[in-house]
């Protein structure tokens, strides 16, 4: 495989299935993008239409970059959407009147872009005044972003790397999405946490002390499976892909994972399934390999959680029994 990341330099390579992202490598361009998604992702938060778990504050992943959904409503126009471009570099703001506003993601500080996505925002007829203009769960959570000179590293290459492995990441999860039937998630990055993830629910509503934060209660007010990936930190300081069950059900951890490098790692006051995506990567089927440790995963939770599995099996995204057992792709 082609990989410059020894040498401290990321270059891109399409030949990768799973392109290699050290963290160490791209760290100074990712906390400044995680900061500039968090900025965008709180005008999401403002301006969506609410929706259940907090999906519309999102991130989807499209053929060039992370793009909110549209935002705005039928009273409270215009109508936008914000758009991270990997390819151009910019965050291209759009409305439904025609017209665009593209904020450059490289030479600028998050104060800046900070103070430039505002103004792209008034231009186009945005309103939109955010309640916590601060980092979200991150070391400098109380500066606000119009004071954050510290964060100015942008390195293209880094991050158009990353969204590439967002992209084939995307589609792994969205393969193993489709086997599904019951509530699910979008797959969708988010911007506090800085990971791509989908979601699994029951019909089971969770009860939560009334101390819980209202980010979290909405979160989990139901019984889940989340399967996801992110890019590390200082406590997993490598790409990951993972699993957990909320509630956790007793006995988990006693569950087998595949493949075999897959492991149960404590993770707060429960446990999650790690596998790394390097050793993924180094498989000789590495999309094959991480399909093959989410399922093992949700195996482990829904069999514990008493799930009926069976009946909420959708393979090859289909639902119909009669049409499942005659599909073989689309006629010639």
């Amino acid at each position: 495989m082609g990989d410059s990341s020894v040498t401290g330099t990321i270059a891109a390579d399409s030949s990768d299935v799973l392109p290699a992202l050290p963290l160490g490598v791209w760290r100074p361009t990712k906390e400044t993008l995680h900061r500039y998604i968090q900025i965008v992702g709180k005008v999401a938060l403002a301006k969506g239409i609410r929706r259940n778990h907090w999906w519309h504050m999102t991130y989807r992943v499209n053929a060039r970059g992370w793009t909110t959904l549209p935002l705005g409503s039928a009273t409270d126009g215009p109508v936008f959407t914000c758009a991270f471009d990997f390819f151009d570099h910019v965050l291209r703001i759009s409305n439904d009147r025609g017209s665009q506003e593209e904020i450059p993601l490289a030479e600028q500080s998050v104060a800046g872009f900070y103070a430039e996505t505002m103004r792209g925002l008034r231009d186009l007829g945005v309103e939109v005044e955010l309640p916590f203009p601060t980092p979200y769960d991150l070391p400098d959570h109380g500066r606000p972003f119009a004071e954050d000179e510290e964060h100015h590293h942008y390195d293209p290459a880094a991050a158009q790397r990353a969204f590439r492995v967002t992209s084939q990441v995307g589609r792994i999860l969205e393969d193993f999405s489709a086997s599904y039937s019951g509530k699910i998630s979008p797959v969708q990055l988010f911007w506090h946490t800085f990971d791509l993830a989908v979601q699994r629910f029951s019909d089971r509503k969770i009860d939560m002390p009334e101390n819980v934060d209202p980010v979290t209660r909405e979160a989990y007010s139901r019984e889940e499976i989340s399967a996801g990936f992110w890019f590390g930190d200082d406590k997993v300081p490598e790409p990951t892909f993972y699993s957990y069950t909320a509630p956790e059900p007793e006995g988990l951890t006693e569950l087998p994972l595949r493949p075999p490098e897959a492991r149960w790692v404590p993770s707060g006051s429960a446990h999650a399934a790690y596998y790394s995506y390097d050793a993924a990567r180094r498989s000789a089927d590495p999309v094959g390999a991480a399909l093959d440790f989410l399922h093992s995963a949700y195996a482990a939770g829904s069999r514990l959680a008493g799930w009926d599995a069976p009946a909420l099996a959708c393979p090859g995204g289909i639902t119909d029994p009669v049409l499942g057992s005659l599909w073989k792709g689309w006629p010639e």
